[in-house]
């Protein structure tokens, strides 16, 4: 599906949905994010994007000050309801590229979970390194699709659906392996100039989910958000057939996120 930054702003019609249907991050991923960057509660962090909350609460419960920017009237609206009970953690409705902190304020440590590709690229890295505190980390993960070896069979077969409807991304089939993708974000940070990476992550998990679990999924997609009506419908009844003729009407999907840290030059 694609990443064009115009979808962005599609996440907020699934404001509902979200924090229901997308799936957590590992707790390992936050250990690890700690350990490398060495924070400590109560330091100062900003999130760019956080949606409902859900990388914000685990941070939240551990002591930590939060600002949290989210683009979505109505994402923003639910992560304030997610994150009532953490008087220290804030939550602006703004992009990341348009807000700017009070005079004076730097931040410990900035990060974005499955939000950092949707940041302006000629903007992103620059103010980040600008708001953050000397020796300040940004750190950057997404959750993704993984297609580990022995991946359910469903997802080659609902592949041909989406050539079928024009949904297609047009790469190779299968896609290669958690361990075989590239971390293209670590390139970013070195390129950028104002970031050295001191750490990347890979962690691999599964999910079952029935057709309903996965439709709700879907939902909170861009590209799905997005799909023409007629081309969704059809995609859904697909994944309704298909499951249904399973003994227990469900699919596993791996997920995969990577996270990269710098440390800002």
């Amino acid at each position: 599906m694609s990443h064009d930054r115009r979808l962005r702003t599609t996440f907020d019609r699934a404001a509902a949905l979200y924090q229901g249907a997308r799936p957590g991050y590992p707790a390992e991923l936050f250990s690890d994010l700690v350990a490398v960057t060495g924070i400590e509660p109560p330091g100062h962090l900003l999130e760019v994007g956080c949606g409902p909350g859900t990388a914000t609460l685990p941070l939240a419960r551990m002591g930590f000050q939060i600002t949290a920017v989210e683009l979505g009237t109505a994402l923003a609206s639910e992560a304030r309801h997610n994150l009532a009970d953490f008087p220290d953690v804030s939550v602006i409705t703004s992009s990341f590229e348009g807000w700017e902190p009070p005079a004076g304020v730097l931040f410990d440590l900035i990060y974005a979970a499955t939000a950092w590709k949707w940041v302006d690229p000629e903007v992103k890295y620059a103010k980040a390194a600008a708001l953050l505190a000397p020796d300040g980390h940004l750190a950057v993960w997404g959750a993704g699709h993984a297609f580990p070896e022995g991946f359910d069979p469903f997802f080659t077969e609902i592949q041909h659906v989406y050539d079928e409807i024009g949904e297609g991304d047009g790469g190779s089939w299968p896609p290669p392996p958690p361990e075989d993708q590239p971390d293209a974000t670590a390139a970013e940070f070195e390129t950028s100039g104002h970031f050295a990476v001191v750490a990347t992550r890979r962690y691999v998990w599964a999910r079952r989910y029935t057709a309903d679990e996965y439709i709700a999924l879907l939902d909170t997609f861009s590209g799905h958000i997005a799909m023409e009506p007629a081309k969704r419908e059809h995609l859904y009844r697909e994944i309704r057939r298909r499951l249904a003729a399973r003994p227990d009407g469900r699919l596993t999907r791996h997920w995969s996120a990577v996270l990269t840290i710098g440390r800002r030059l």
